[in-house]
């Protein structure tokens, strides 16, 4: 099962192998996606779709040095030469688009406000071009603000089809920008857009209702990762993470995205097949956040009708041929975490596919 056809909006994925979303931060001071990126999305277009690193929409939500963007002309045709690059090899593309909220600094968003739902700071340590330093308190995005906000992911995502992508994920998890206005302790607004659960998920509804205007649903997905307390989150309520994202995925469910890619270390448990069958559509699952997932729970994901297909990082990184690999039976190359948020090719282009 893992390895037959699956339908995801308008495209036939000949497995069901998804590339996570990983960031790699090797697009340089400008963002602009290089000849090196456009070879390691390349050699992994076997892979039933591959979901881009996380790009920003706007200056200000640039999370990372080194992160790409999908702003600039430039920005939108360095992306072009990696679109074109996968389906040359046969393969299928989506970009994720990623406003980081208050998972930043000045510093690093070339002196742009860090702005969040709340003026709420993650507690820690930020890393920056300046080396490291204390997480800044977002200015809270004023209810007027909001709109422009929502239009920067809009226009962000028609860049994505204009450079070539299949479609977008909108990237609703992880403690970004999205994901800070659900969860509880990141959103401690008093306005339509904090509060209760339904006032919580508004702007990612809003959001997601936008950007299927402009694109069409079957190029649009949504990653989630509900209780995954990550960059300062904290959904440690049960009942409230329940009401919150019944809300969320009973609203968008109508719309036919594309896809709805949950991550959560448990997608056997109530709440992840509770929202699968609440959402109703294709629905991915990635489990590998703390532990890399493995061949037999990919394969057991989908046997048992946990999930219609798999997202995986660690082993999509140092197997650039895994859908054969996994389908084969094949050993497996290591990945190389020292080389994960590096530059240049080492641990980036430079794994070997099997040799027959």
């Amino acid at each position: 099962m893992l390895f037959s056809p699956l339908a995801l909006g308008e495209l036939e994925l000949p497995n069901r192998l998804v590339m996570a979303p990983l960031t790699r931060l090797r697009a340089g001071l400008d963002g602009v996606p290089n000849d090196l990126i456009a070879e390691h999305y390349r050699q992994r277009a076997s892979l039933g779709l591959i979901v881009s690193e996380g790009t920003y929409p706007t200056p200000a939500g640039q999370s990372y040095t080194g992160q790409p963007g999908l702003v600039t002309e430039e920005q939108i045709a360095g992306w072009k030469k990696v679109t074109d690059a996968v389906h040359a090899e046969g393969g299928r593309i989506f970009a994720q688009v990623m406003h980081g909220g208050r998972v930043s600094h000045a510093d690093i968003t070339g002196g742009h406000e860090i702005v969040g739902p709340s003026p709420v700071a993650i507690d820690g340590d930020v890393r920056t071009p300046n080396g490291k330093q204390p997480f800044p308190v977002p200015r809270e995005l004023r209810t007027d603000e909001l709109p422009g906000v929502l239009q920067e992911i809009v226009t962000a995502s028609r860049n994505a089809i204009e450079a070539g992508f299949d479609g977008v994920e909108l990237h609703s998890a992880n403690g970004y920008l999205l994901h800070e206005f659900l969860a509880p302790n990141s959103n401690v607004r008093t306005d339509s857009y904090g509060g209760s659960p339904e006032n919580r998920a508004r702007f990612v509804i809003e959001t997601v209702n936008a950007v299927v205007e402009a694109l069409g649903a079957n190029r649009v997905g949504i990653r989630i990762s509900p209780e995954h307390n990550v960059q300062g989150i904290a959904e440690t309520d049960a009942a409230d993470v329940r009401a919150t994202y019944e809300v969320l995925v009973d609203t968008i469910a109508p719309l036919n995205l594309a896809y709805l890619s949950i991550l959560h270390h448990d997608p056997k448990g109530a709440l992840v097949q509770d929202l699968r069958e609440r959402f109703n559509g294709t629905f991915l699952v990635n489990t590998g956040f703390s532990e890399i997932t493995t061949r037999e729970e990919a394969v057991a994901l989908v046997a048992d009708g946990l999930a219609d297909g798999v997202v995986v990082g660690r082993p999509a990184i140092a197997n650039p041929d895994l859908a054969r690999r996994w389908r084969e039976g094949l050993p497996l190359n290591e990945p190389n975490a020292a080389t994960f948020y590096a530059d240049g090719a080492e641990g980036y282009t430079d794994y070997p596919f099997y040799a027959n």
